[in-house]
């Protein structure tokens, strides 16, 4: 994403990001149905940022608990399911890192159901699993997260519609204003071919940065299997982001 400047209805020049069109989704993608009835039909218009949306509120540590990071941990029992560790770092362009970034996850359970009252697929829900996590980046703007792996749903999109196995994070900067979505995949998943939300990034290297890696050396022996994935902001290998329009449990 390049940098540069806009100028508002009201004259006033705001700095902003160019969109890298070739990677990002199409605000309107057919084959993404609901896309038709969520994306913005009539010019954006930019706000400014004045400093309650610049300074506040503070996103740091304390928004976090002991066990937000360890999904695996946040209830009585276990939760059913493969446990993987998934880790990474939050880079900016140049590859530097991102320290005191939150980063937020959520999921649906190992068999593709998420705790919503939306979700109406019928497979089982689990007690002991919310699908939910929070951390901080430290100093060298790693993340790590403890979890299960989550299995693939349908969604009704187009015929036989089933989604990838996936992960949702958000990652806030110092303020709500800063904020960004995206989606993690796994390696090997056979149903790529036919997601239109996947294949909505129309370059191919930036959907596979979308995919992590399995990382043997960060396994935990005879516990969890563990996937590598490094979100980066800005550059050439930029991870393709979300409007926040388009954010739901898909």
């Amino acid at each position: 994403m390049i940098a540069h400047e806009s100028r508002s209805p009201a004259g006033l020049i705001l700095p902003e990001y160019q969109r890298d069109e070739p990677s990002h989704p199409a605000l309107d993608t057919p084959e993404y149905r609901s896309s038709a009835l969520r994306h913005p039909k009539q010019p954006l218009q930019y706000l400014p940022h004045y400093l309650t949306e610049i300074t506040g509120p503070l996103l740091g540590q304390d928004r976090c608990g002991e066990h937000d990071h360890d999904l695996t941990v946040q209830h009585d029992g276990e939760p059913l399911g493969e446990r993987i560790v998934v880790s990474g770092r939050v880079l900016d362009s140049g590859g530097k890192p991102v320290p005191n970034a939150l980063v937020e996850i959520w999921q649906a359970n190992s068999a593709g159901r998420y705790l919503h009252q939306g979700d109406r697929h019928p497979a089982p829900l689990d007690p002991n699993f919310s699908g939910t996590g929070r951390c901080m980046t430290d100093a060298d703007g790693n993340y790590r997260f403890v979890t299960i792996k989550p299995g693939a749903y349908p969604w009704r999109n187009h015929d036989n519609a089933w989604r990838p196995a996936h992960i949702h994070f958000s990652l806030f900067g110092q303020a709500f204003t800063q904020r960004l979505i995206t989606q993690m995949y796994f390696p090997g998943d056979p149903l790529f071919g036919q997601d239109p939300i996947f294949n909505s990034v129309r370059d191919e290297q930036a959907r596979e940065r979308m995919i992590s890696r399995f990382d043997l050396d960060t396994t935990v022996p005879e516990w969890a299997l563990s996937y590598k994935w490094d979100i980066v902001l800005r550059g050439s290998q930029a991870t393709v982001f979300e409007d926040e329009e388009d954010e739901d449990d898909d």
